[in-house]
């Protein structure tokens, strides 16, 4: 850059080159090519491909890793007032009664995910205690266990209005939560009751009875599909009885719970 003192120089220079020319008797001179500016093309910028990063498919997340039971029953509590205050389904907030986050403890052996909460579930802010509550509870029984040694979950925390099936914009919005909730519960075995449950947890659109008689996996746990207790109230299917005791005796087989 032209500091000001030179430039005062320089038009002192060219003054007295002018006088110097009139002197001469030279009044006029030729005007030279206008300068042409060719614009310079900017620099391409230098492309660098990075390696594509490997994904690794974590069942949980690492710093969940080490967490001690009471730290997830706490980390639990916390998720339960989040979802609480959860407005992302408009319809489902406005006619909620209040949200159904879970029931048990951290650390069980088994949980059983449901399809959404109904009006008994809506009212009292617990999962399966209507009529296919108690029918979740006979097959509890039947197992051996008791309800307090498993945990029972939804695939949604708000009742769909009329009980209708979750839809999948619901089930995407509650994702999440479902994901956040079974990675603090983090149980050896996962049972998913009915077709919505397995839909959602497995990500597939399979039928419930192409589903079942096998294992299948969810973030590193074991998953056992069968019928909704719903479906085996007595108005309903209560021949699938059957099939669902067939289904929790290979459940229990693999718990090392065999039986009879």
């Amino acid at each position: 850059m032209t500091s000001p003192s030179d430039a005062e120089s320089l038009r002192r220079q060219l003054r007295a080159r002018l006088r110097s020319l009139s002197a001469a008797g030279i009044d006029w001179l030729p005007l030279g090519m206008p300068l042409q500016s060719q614009p310079i093309a900017a620099p391409q910028p230098t492309v660098v491909e990075l390696p594509a990063p490997s994904v690794v498919a974590e069942p949980m997340p690492a710093d969940m890793a080490e967490t001690s039971i009471e730290q997830r029953r706490i980390a639990l509590q916390q998720l339960a007032q989040e979802v609480r205050g959860c407005t992302r389904c408009p319809e489902l907030c406005s006619t909620r009664t209040q949200t159904v986050f879970g029931q048990g403890e951290p650390g069980v052996d088994l949980c059983f995910v449901g399809e959404a909460p109904g009006e008994d579930e809506d009212r009292q802010g617990l999962p399966f205690v209507g009529a296919a509550g108690q029918m979740l509870n006979r097959i509890i029984t039947g197992c051996g266990m008791k309800r307090e040694e498993v945990y029972i979950m939804n695939v949604l925390r708000c009742r769909p209005p009329r009980n209708r099936t979750p839809l999948p914009n619901e089930a995407a919005n509650c994702r999440g939560f479902l994901e956040r909730q079974m990675d603090l519960v983090r149980p050896r075995f996962i049972c998913a009751l009915g077709g919505c449950a397995a839909t959602n947890l497995l990500q597939t659109t399979l039928s419930v009875g192409k589903l079942r008689g096998r294992f299948h996996d969810f973030r590193g746990i074991p998953v056992l599909v069968t019928y909704h207790p719903a479906f085996l109230l007595p108005h309903r299917s209560p021949e699938k009885k059957r099939d669902v005791w067939q289904d929790m005796k290979l459940l229990m087989e693999r718990m090392g719970r065999p039986v009879k």
